[in-house]
């Protein structure tokens, strides 16, 4: 019996789109509302799919829905398509004189005070470009780098273990904040031993912030005892305004923040340097559009 080839199957570009939505968010609701289509839809959408395919691809247990080794396969295989379809668009909109097509950003949380001040002038610069902004923890956005889920990735601490290319982007210093009214406020070269008593909030241990001022910490023999761990940087920026304690976070988190709430504290050896890094697969050709983008940050970088 002659075997039916996978692309001349009853299968559509929009199942293979509803399909990929529904595995990376491992739940119908979420992908019906992303996609703005009813629940049933995006249902039997799936079910045609598998037909079309004679294999399952998802299995529930309980309440959460899983991947099968099919459905594994299957996303793998249609995020390679949909990559290969956006370099299409890419190529073509070139040929036109144009740089158009998708930029998909994973992004850091320290870094969403950074990327928006770049995407602001390339996208004047490139009106035709769509971009898809993804802001998360460090943890999480690896997990995007390693799902190849999106062109190009910006870290403070980028992953070691991983075969990247890894660009520096912009200075990131770390700084000792406090509330305005803090009574050292106003204090010149304070030593760190000064703040031994201080209640200490810091960011969640693995995230790029937490490591870099392991490592500083490291460097200068001093104990590193946080009485508070917030994963969120505005939490922590509140906390510390609320009189809950000091803590340690980029310099440019203060940008953002009312004035007269909290204030920069004159601490020896700090500043800690840190630094912003732009982050792709080494092995993976970057798409025109992620060139550009590449190409326009590195010449600005400077202005930053």
């Amino acid at each position: 019996m002659e075997r039916l080839r996978f692309h001349t199957r009853q299968t559509t570009f929009r199942q293979l789109e509803i399909f990929r939505e529904v595995a990376e968010r491992l739940s119908v609701t979420e992908a019906a509302h992303a996609l703005h289509l009813a629940q049933s839809s995006v249902s039997s959408q799936l079910g045609k799919l598998q037909q079309a395919l004679g294999l399952s691809l998802f299995e529930q247990i309980g309440k959460r829905l899983y991947l099968t080794d099919a459905g594994r396969e299957v996303l793998h295989s249609t995020r390679e398509l949909f990559d290969a379809l956006d370099r299409l668009e890419m190529r073509l909109g070139q040929l036109h004189g144009l740089t158009a097509g998708q930029l998909r950003l994973g992004v850091v949380t320290t870094a969403k005070y950074l990327v928006p001040r770049l995407l602001g002038p390339f996208c004047q610069a490139h009106p035709d470009v769509e971009v898809q902004f993804n802001v998360a923890n460090r943890s999480e956005v690896i997990r995007r780098l390693q799902d190849n889920l999106d062109d190009l990735y910006v870290f403070s601490q980028p992953p070691e273990h991983l075969d990247i290319q890894a660009t520096p982007l912009a200075d990131n210093p770390l700084v000792v904040i406090a509330p305005a009214r803090h009574p050292l406020a106003e204090r010149r070269n304070l030593r760190w031993e000064y703040l031994a008593d201080q209640r200490f909030i810091s960011r969640e241990a693995g995230s790029g912030t937490r490591r870099a001022i392991e490592e500083h910490f490291a460097r200068c023999g001093w104990t590193l005892k946080p009485h508070m761990t917030i994963e969120s940087n505005e939490a922590i920026k509140e906390s510390v305004a609320a009189g809950l304690g000091i803590a340690i976070l980029s310099r440019h988190t203060l940008v953002h923040t009312a004035p007269g709430n909290l204030v920069e504290l004159d601490v020896e050896q700090f500043p800690i340097p840190n630094r912003w890094y732009l982050v792709r697969w080494r092995s993976k050709p970057p798409s025109p559009v992620a060139q550009a983008f590449s190409r326009f940050v590195s010449s600005g970088a400077s202005l930053l």
